[in-house]
């Protein structure tokens, strides 16, 4: 029998990556692919297909939201799915789909909407990969029978010396570990996640060499479900009391002018505010939601010594251990320790916002996610 296209490719970075850390003959062993429609997922799903295993990729519709279903750049509607379908049906694999709309929109787009009336600043990558993405792929996936359930992540999944652990990518700029923190340890014991140690030029270099479709297709940008970035919009439509306008007032009491509505502002921003004619630039410090008041400052009133996580999902034994917190997705890590469900930090951050998620590193391997949590209080240096 002639070699297949799967057999046949030869780049350097698909013989590394033919591992998917799975024990016994490949040939009896299935893996499902949960695929967005991306080249990073259809990699992957490339990459099991060569291993030599069965393999079974699955796609969760989440919303076809008119515009929003054809926008290039999005993920799991739409042309994204007939593009895994493509991809599935070129390599010679079953693909599924599952309508999971109707929970994704419970779940991760309402969450969105009241996070933002609360004033919080929220995250719903990581509400999905929570929730539809990890939870219920999980669950089809071992419905299916699977041995893994593998996934276009860049993060890396690293046999240590108590099991599993969870990994920054090789890739600084493609790491998504932050958005991975709330990965449970059972979760981690099913998952593989094959693009953690390659480079994206190389990801594409494979989907190329396999002339997918989805060689050149952008990445997702912004939030998926969000047309091109107006997130307001769309939180104006389901919540529309968020654009309600309200008073702009200083850390010192003295009411400075009117917002356009809390939905407009986060913790640490300093464009948009639009008040003159004060001594040092003002940033957002707080946002109080009921009031519908946005508190502004100088940057110093921006230190915060320590703040209280909640939903914490930790790999390992964290508490009073010090170690290197995240608090936003594009922040570096500081030095910090934990003391019960509070966060402290060694030196004043800023720009610690409720409504994000404070992600741990190990002090000693930089490299390794200890886990992590909501923020859901700060406190201001005594």
């Amino acid at each position: 029998m002639a070699p297949t296209m799967i057999e046949t490719i030869s780049t350097p970075a698909a013989d590394a990556q033919a591992d998917f850390q799975l024990s016994g003959p490949m040939k009896d062993r299935r893996i499902v692919v949960a695929m967005s429609g991306g080249v990073d997922s259809s990699v992957v799903a490339a990459l099991a297909a060569r291993s030599g295993a069965e393999v079974i990729g699955v796609t969760l519709q989440l919303y076809d939201h008119g515009a929003k279903a054809k926008r290039v750049g999005a993920c799991c509607a739409g042309q994204d799915i007939k593009d895994a379908r493509a991809v599935a049906d070129r390599l010679g694999f079953a693909h599924h789909v599952h309508d999971h709309e109707s929970r994704f929109r419970d779940t991760v787009i309402d969450q969105f909407a009241d996070e933002y009336l609360a004033g919080r600043t929220p995250i719903p990558c990581v509400r999905c990969n929570m929730g539809v993405k990890f939870t219920d792929l999980f669950k089809l996936a071992k419905d299916l029978g699977a041995d893994c359930l593998a996934t276009g992540h860049y993060v890396r999944r690293v046999m240590g010396p108590g099991g599993a652990e969870l990994h920054r990518a090789v890739d600084p700029a493609r790491d998504q570990s932050y958005f991975l923190f709330a990965t449970t340890q059972d979760q981690l014991d099913f998952l593989r996640f094959p693009l953690g140690g390659i480079e994206k030029s190389v990801v594409r270099e494979i989907a190329r060499d396999l002339r997918l479709g989805v060689a050149g297709k952008p990445d997702s940008q912004d939030i998926c479900f969000v047309p091109d970035g107006d997130y307001a919009t769309l939180v104006k439509k389901l919540r529309p009391e968020a654009d309600d306008k309200g008073e702009i007032v200083h850390v010192d009491g003295a009411v400075l002018g009117v917002h356009k509505g809390l939905i407009h502002y986060t913790v640490g921003q300093r464009r948009g505010i639009e008040i003159g004619g004060q001594a040092e630039p003002l940033y957002v410090v707080r946002l109080e939601a009921e009031a519908r008041r946005v508190v502004v400052g100088p940057r110093r009133a921006l230190a915060v010594a320590a703040a209280r996580l909640g939903e914490a999902n930790w790999l390992t034994d964290v508490d009073g251990r010090d170690v290197l917190a995240k608090v936003r997705s594009m922040a570096k890590p500081v030095p910090a320790f934990v003391d019960g469900d509070r966060l402290v930090f060694t030196a004043p951050e800023y720009g610690v916002a409720p409504g994000q998620a404070a992600v741990l590193y190990d002090a000693g391997d930089e490299s390794r996610v200890l886990g992590g949590g909501w923020i859901e209080e700060t406190f201001a240096p005594e």
